[in-house]
């Protein structure tokens, strides 16, 4: 077991909304454990308000959270990712980034929320939604024995994650 924190990357189009509650998530329930970041490939620039109202109605520090391109975690000197999840919905035609190099990587696709149409309330329950799957998906990510893993058990498990009936 290796006393040093994971790096995880989460990846969406825009960086707004998906990926920054992921990032938030993670970097709370896994403290100590991992390092959490998140990027996009067409960042919008901007976090997405519901999504700051979303983590600061749960007690997050959302200061340090921003959009971001993931070229800035492709320079020399960045982290190196031990896993990379992607959070887009390719359901919905969305093209999802694909990251190089050699993490774990799984798709945990989601509907975005920034995209959620009716009335304010009925789009903030987008984010919450959102935010709820996720906390599930991270809590089950947080809870694996990663280093008694094997690479094909633990590619797998990432993978039925994203799978995972988020606590309905």
């Amino acid at each position: 077991m290796t006393d040093q924190a994971y790096n995880v990357l989460f990846l969406c189009t825009g960086n707004s909304a998906r990926s920054i509650l992921a990032e938030a998530c993670l970097g709370r329930l896994g403290q100590g454990r991992f390092n959490a970041y998140s990027a996009g490939s067409q960042p919008k620039g901007a976090v997405h308000p519901l999504a700051i109202d979303v983590l600061t109605r749960q007690n997050f520090d959302v200061s340090g959270l921003r959009s971001k391109s993931w070229d800035e975690f492709a320079v020399s000197g960045a982290p190196k990712m031990d896993f990379v999840f992607t959070v887009c919905d390719s359901a919905a035609a969305e093209a999802c980034p694909v990251w190089p190099g050699q993490p774990m990587t799984a798709h945990w696709g989601l509907p975005d929320p920034a995209a959620a149409e009716g009335t304010e309330s009925e789009k903030a329950l987008a984010f919450a939604d959102t935010f709820r799957m996720l906390n599930h998906r991270i809590s089950i990510f947080v809870s694996l024995p990663i280093a008694s893993l094997d690479k094909l058990a633990l590619q797998k498990r990432l993978s039925d994650i994203g799978q995972a009936s988020d606590g309905h």
